[in-house]
């Protein structure tokens, strides 16, 4: 794949191969999509989300960027968040990391990488975090390995910490999140964590759901629902 009229090629065969098998795929999954999960994954071109999981189009709803970060101030994460649990009422959300993890790499450096750098930098938090446990691996690549588990943990947990995912659990929607890591050396995905509420969570990041507060979600909800399904 190396020019865009290859790609585009590409696609063409794709797509007459889906209308050979089903004449009505296109116009099936253009009706509407309901998919169950929400990916939150990385951005690494060799972890392709339909593909690794056996999927269709329309089975998960995405969104990917580099060493999987679940960030408060990322707002095209939030926005996809928002759709996918209080629009298309998702009940799987997954955090999938993966071995080898190019941002988990730099955060393990001291490399200045500009941008990059600043972005994983709050995986050095992560690292300080578990600094004990990872300081007794002296492989760097088990020792990197390791820090993506705690980091696909810590993403879920700030996930958790998030309004949109409490006022769901609180109104009693089915609602599961999972950590996942995906090993590259063999293909296959293996679940390292799961939350199914916030019960354990420390009081000072659970929000008190008024009801003014619920009133205003539940227009937000209707609105969104409205206009965007």
């Amino acid at each position: 794949m190396n020019n865009i009229n290859t790609l585009l090629r590409k696609n063409k065969e794709w797509a007459e191969e889906k209308l050979r098998q089903n004449p009505n795929f296109f116009k099936d999954i253009a009706k509407e999509q309901q998919p169950n999960f929400f990916w939150i994954g990385c951005s690494d071109s060799r972890v392709p989300v339909s593909e690794i999981t056996g999927c269709k189009p329309g089975d998960i709803f995405v969104n990917r960027n580099v060493a999987n970060l679940v960030v408060n101030t990322d707002i095209s994460l939030l926005t996809t968040l928002q759709y996918a649990v209080e629009v298309l009422n998702v009940k799987h959300i997954v955090v999938c990391g993966h071995y080898g993890c190019g941002g988990v790499k730099l955060a393990l450096s001291n490399e200045d990488a500009g941008i990059a750098e600043k972005w994983v930098s709050s995986i050095k938090d992560v690292y300080l975090n578990n600094k004990d446990e990872l300081e007794k691996i002296s492989n760097e690549e088990e020792k990197c390995n390791k820090l993506v588990e705690f980091n696909v943990k810590h993403q879920v947990n700030n996930l958790i910490k998030n309004s949109i995912i409490q006022n769901a659990w609180n109104e009693e929607q089915e609602l599961s999140i999972h950590g996942l890591i995906y090993n590259m050396q063999n293909g296959e995905l293996k679940e390292i964590y799961t939350k199914n509420s916030s019960d354990d969570l420390d009081p000072i990041y659970i929000f008190k759901q008024t009801k003014e507060r619920k009133s205003l979600a539940n227009l937000i909800k209707t609105g969104l629902r409205t206009f965007l399904r």
